[in-house]
């Protein structure tokens, strides 16, 4: 129960890392906001896991609904003392001068403007109550990157710096900021990233990882209960790989 008495943001919070961050912050005694664009699911995981446990809807790159869903927690759950940026997306595989600009545009809204979003109407709140943890959801694509998925692991890479710059400002509040690195997990984006769900692509995957296994939702929860934690009172600025040992 180290999240006790907790009050926490997860978006992206209603399927893959986010539900397995949400799952462990409720386990360890949050009261959980579960913001994602499908609201449905998030309903529907909010009401599983029962009391103190909301579901909102958000675009997390947009201004407006940012700000409308931090005031809809604070109302529901009251001051919020934890923020996971999760939500994020992915592009499959292709030479970089290949993407899109409708695609980039998209990566660069949910995976790097949300987190100058959630920070811009949760942080001052944070700021003024002297205490706060917030974590970034970030990739292993931001430390080593893989080709053809250039301007994702560029997006990564922005939040990993992001990271570290936010935890530097705001820790003459007590405000800590830290970033985890999942490596692949078996999610519903893995398809995604590997361009096509077969053994053969899976195996090759699966090579890059020592310990020779997919991440989980649940060792996303684990590491995130832990940085938001007390057990973490001195880390700030870190962007902990978890990863099977992939950047070593």
């Amino acid at each position: 129960m180290r999240l006790a008495g907790r009050t926490a943001i997860v978006t992206g919070g209603a399927s893959g890392f986010g539900e397995g961050i949400v799952r462990r912050f409720v386990a360890e005694g949050a009261r959980v906001a579960i913001v994602d664009l499908n609201l449905a699911a998030a309903q529907a995981l909010a009401a599983e896991l029962g009391d103190g446990v909301i579901a909102a809807r958000a675009d997390v790159s947009d201004d407006a609904a940012v700000a409308a869903m931090a005031g809809q927690v604070r109302e529901a759950l009251g001051v919020v003392d934890i923020l996971v940026n999760n939500a994020g997306i992915g592009h499959t595989p292709r030479p970089l001068d290949e993407l899109s600009e409708a695609d980039f545009d998209r990566i660069w809204a949910v995976n790097v403007k949300s987190v100058y979003l959630t920070a811009r109407h949760l942080v001052p709140a944070m700021k003024a109550a002297r205490r706060g943890a917030i974590l970034n959801v970030a990739s292993t694509g931001g430390v080593s990157p893989r080709p053809n998925l250039t301007w994702y692991n560029a997006s990564k890479g922005w939040m990993i710096t992001a990271t570290r710059a936010m935890a530097v400002e705001l820790a003459p509040f007590q405000v800590r900021v830290n970033a985890i690195n999942p490596v692949a997990g078996d999610t519903p984006l893995l398809a995604t990233f590997m361009g096509e769900d077969t053994p053969e692509v899976r195996a090759k995957f699966l090579a890059s990882i020592p310990l020779g296994r997919f991440s989980t939702p649940a060792d996303m929860g684990a590491a995130a209960a832990f940085l938001c934690s007390d057990d973490a009172s001195m880390i700030t600025g870190v962007a902990m790989e978890v990863d099977g040992g992939r950047c070593i």
